[in-house]
């Protein structure tokens, strides 16, 4: 893991590169062209977008217009609560296809765990990555009790759970389940939107390195081995996210840092969602 191609090999068998771009509210059109753009010219080759983020189409326009060959590329995408069921699924997918005008995608999430549809949706998943028009599937949001649900009936086991997950919330229980059940976790709102940029024990140890604090957490997350996706759409910021394998937490401050947890969310409660 010492730079932005370092890779984690996950079930399905095909390399996901621990750090990329997530371009949740980044605006269709030039805001998230440029970002993505921004940030494959400075070595990203992971992106993560969703139906719900109405900027497939900038991601694909920016994948397309990159110069750089489709097949080093990983991109992520999500079927939306609304679209969940089977049927309706595959044709959630064929959308989100078009708009990245893709001939395929590295993977596909289940973006919530909306009851009593989302082993629908999963059998739906498994056909496209039969079909080859996805390489690898997984689910977004789940907690435990919903992938032993999912499980029990799935011919294939989710290759990625992707969950809000940052110092306030570092999911601990989930995290050590999902590494038994080879199920690779993924960090989304690493930074906890914005809540600890400020704080004391991060500003310290980012001292230390002469590293922001947004810098420190990313760095957390890689020792941790969860797979993250910080989002910014300035050139700037997204050089800065990346620039963190220069230099290793000890394990006394990896530690000082999992002592931040307040199991406080910015985002929803899968328990408690409005789906």
């Amino acid at each position: 893991m010492n730079n932005l191609q370092s890779t984690t090999t996950l079930s399905s068998g095909y390399a996901m590169p621990w750090l990329g771009l997530g371009v949740y509210k980044a605006q269709e059109g030039n805001e998230v062209v440029s970002a993505v753009k921004a940030a494959i010219e400075h070595g990203y080759r992971s992106i993560d977008t969703a139906a719900l983020y109405g900027n497939e189409e900038g991601v694909g326009k920016a994948v397309r217009e990159s110069g750089v060959p489709r097949e080093e590329l990983f991109i992520t995408t999500k079927v939306w609560n609304s679209d969940q069921g089977y049927d309706s699924t595959l044709k959630a997918f064929e959308q989100s296809i078009s708009k990245l005008g893709l001939d395929y995608v590295d993977l596909y999430l289940i973006h919530w765990p909306v009851k009593g549809k989302y082993k629908d949706t999963w059998r739906a998943l498994e056909k496209l990555q039969k079909d080859g028009r996805v390489r690898t599937i997984g689910v977004s949001n789940f907690h435990v009790h919903h992938l032993e649900d999912l499980m029990q009936d799935a011919e294939v086991k989710p290759a990625v759970n992707q969950v809000e997950l940052h110092p306030l919330l570092s999911q601990t229980e989930l995290r050590s389940y999902c590494k038994s059940q080879g199920i690779q976790i993924e960090a989304w709102s690493p930074l906890a939107a914005g809540q600890l940029l400020d704080n004391e024990v991060l500003a310290g140890i980012g001292a230390k390195y002469g590293k922001s604090t947004a810098q420190v957490i990313i760095r957390w997350d890689l020792q941790h081995e969860i797979v993250t996706i910080p989002k910014s759409v300035k050139e700037h910021r997204i050089i800065e996210n990346a620039d963190v394998f220069d230099f290793e937490l000890t394990a006394d401050e990896m530690q000082q840092i999992d002592g931040l947890n307040r199991n406080q969310r910015t985002g929803g409660d899968p328990d408690n969602f409005n789906f």
